[in-house]
């Protein structure tokens, strides 16, 4: 079985160095074939040349040059992927290097899931170190969302999900979403197409500045949610 590990990266330079040198030195020590494939969106600073001077064994960048978004990096590493198995997350590694072997084993456990996701509201220590106030308003943003877009997963937004190859081939050649809302299309068109979803619990190791301006955004997700919805539901397959 081949492994890989998708990054998204845009203007990472002040972690990314850190976020390779780990995830090599994790991938390495547990499996024998495997990848990490760092995708920079268009970044303005030097994330890409930080990673290849690093010179890192089983290491791929891919890069463009315009900035377009978190889904579009995270489909076009999905695409590229030469793993049975891929697992994208963020750069910060916010969830730990852990969480790598315990979403693939997940696999294992599970033989009928195609996708693997983390979940922050499975364990009691998820979002151990959160402010209250930032707890209780991602709770709340992901019930919104969830609830507009009829989802059932208890942490549909966790930056840490997984798929088989098979999934790959199925969902990502029909998703367009470049922005945020990529994590909705991708799970509605896996619940279009029949295809098992999984969760795992995992908890936040470490907190990097959120990109996600709650209002501004939730307005945004619902907006994009509807379309998205309607778009799906008249789709064939």
């Amino acid at each position: 079985m081949r492994y890989t590990v998708c990054i998204p990266m845009y203007n990472e330079s002040a972690v990314i160095a850190d976020c390779a040198k780990r995830l090599s030195d994790y991938l390495s020590g547990t499996y024998e074939d495997y990848e990490i494939l760092f995708v920079d969106d268009g970044s303005t600073d030097e994330s890409a040349k930080v990673v290849e001077s690093l010179g890192l064994p089983h290491v791929r960048v891919i890069r463009y040059e315009k900035n377009r978004g978190k889904g579009y990096a995270v489909r076009t590493g999905l695409s590229a992927s030469t793993g049975d198995f891929t697992m994208f997350t963020d750069a910060d590694l916010a969830y730990g290097t852990d969480v790598i072997g315990r979403v693939f084993t997940k696999f294992e456990e599970e033989p009928d899931a195609q996708i693997v996701v983390g979940s922050r509201n499975l364990g009691k220590d998820g979002y151990e170190g959160y402010s209250f106030i930032r707890k209780v308003a991602s709770k709340l943003y992901i019930l919104v969302l969830n609830i507009a877009g009829g989802l059932k997963l208890s942490d549909s937004q966790c930056g840490c999900k997984a798929f088989t190859k098979q999934a790959v081939e199925q969902i990502i050649p029909r998703c367009e979403v470049d922005r945020f809302a990529f994590d909705f299309e991708i799970i509605l068109w896996a619940q279009k197409l029949g295809i098992r979803i999984a969760e795992i619990p995992v908890k936040v190791i470490s907190q990097g500045a959120s990109k996600v301006r709650l209002v501004r955004d939730s307005l945004r997700m619902l907006r994009d949610l509807r379309k998205m919805k309607k778009k799906i539901k008249k789709a064939a397959v």
